[in-house]
């Protein structure tokens, strides 16, 4: 089977699974996958699909405000809610498995809605790739009922975006953001401040057109991963003193540059040398 037809199968699969749904709510955060699963529920079930984004403060504004825009380019009904994961400590304190306490909060919230307004299935964007990392929300998803049409599916990372490209979609080749707590180290508490910081440095990068980075937070210390062949022209391109005083602003004492480059997942790299030791 060729890659095309095998994408097309699995765009088919998609479409007959939200039509056995009849009715379903998106948990809708912007993100390529998401979109992707609020697009194809909107195309079969129309005004029976409903997208729902959660605001906190690990989302950033300007990752909302897409959201908001790629909901109206995709005509289907968007809502906004408020989550408080924030107010969990088990959450603030930043264990392993913070995210399972994230999508614990998120679920606990969408499910209600969900119920309360007919809608029988709650789902989500996880994808296929997903499932072969650490990804302690997914089972806090599970346990609340949420499903994952793209995981179902078999879906993957790579074909999410080469669907997303065959349907029109303009973002199909957008970066991964995850949520801002993603950016520190497992055991260090997370703080609005904190949050706040990593979000503005983040900005400033994109404004100054890096798109696929992070900036990770330790402590008071800022360190900027980008993809490794976008480093030196980085470092010859950029005003460095004006850079470090921004983040210093930000509330950073100190800013260094990842010289190994930009790797999603690269905090839990600690979970296997842990595991291996």
């Amino acid at each position: 089977m060729t890659e095309d037809i095998m994408i097309e199968e699995k765009l088919k699969q998609l479409k007959s699974l939200f039509k056995e749904m009849e009715r379903a709510l998106i948990a809708y955060s912007g993100g390529v996958d998401s979109t992707l699963v609020a697009k194809i529920a909107y195309d079969v079930l129309g005004d029976r699909a409903l997208a729902i984004t959660a605001v906190s403060p690990s989302l950033l504004p300007e990752e909302l405000e897409e959201a908001q825009k790629q909901a109206v380019q995709i005509g289907i009904k968007h809502e906004l809610i408020e989550t408080h994961e924030m107010d969990n400590p088990n959450y603030a304190a930043n264990p392993i498995n913070r995210c399972y306490f994230c999508k614990s909060e998120l679920h606990d919230t969408l499910k209600p809605i969900a119920s309360e307004r007919g809608y029988p299935y709650v789902v989500d964007g996880v994808n296929a790739d997903d499932l072969q990392d650490y990804r302690p929300g997914i089972q806090a998803a599970k346990e609340r009922g949420a499903r994952s049409p793209l995981a179902e599916v078999g879906v993957t990372k790579a074909e999410v975006r080469e669907i997303s490209r065959q349907l029109g979609l303009s973002w199909w080749d957008k970066p991964a953001q995850p949520c801002l707590s993603s950016r520190f180290p497992y055991g260090e508490a997370i703080t609005l401040a904190k949050l706040q910081r990593v979000g503005r440095a983040e900005i400033y990068l994109r404004k100054l057109g890096y798109q696929n980075l992070r900036v990770r937070s330790e402590g008071d210390t800022a360190r900027i991963e980008l993809p490794p062949e976008q480093i030196e022209n980085f470092v010859i391109t950029t005003d460095l003193l004006q850079l470090v005083k921004a983040f210093q602003n930000f509330g950073f004492i100190y800013v260094t540059l990842d010289l190994e480059g930009y790797r999603s997942g690269k905090l839990n790299q600690v979970l296997a040398s842990q595991t291996s030791s």
